[in-house]
């Protein structure tokens, strides 16, 4: 027997699940863990990959976690900085 493995859509799961049974052989479904690899930000310029620290401090911002906080000016980044 071989075995053959074919990446589908997972909205196209139940009707491949539902040919295959019609056609009289067994299949196996596996999670694609490949797909829940998170991505990693990338800096052509140094060639090099954000780090665990960077890219959580990014997923903080992305889900709310943390205030964004906008400055229109270097003064306003300095008054920031003095109001830590």
């Amino acid at each position: 027997m071989t075995a053959i493995t074919i990446n589908i859509p997972d909205s196209k799961v139940s009707f491949f699940k539902k040919l295959i049974a019609e056609m009289g052989w067994n299949y196996e479904v596996r999670e694609d863990t490949h797909s829940k690899v998170k991505a990693r930000l990338y800096d052509p310029e140094t060639g090099e990959y954000l780090n665990d620290k960077t890219m959580k401090a990014i997923e903080d911002v992305r889900s709310g976690k943390e205030p964004v906080y906008e400055m229109k000016s270097m003064d306003d980044f300095k008054a920031w900085c003095e109001s830590l």
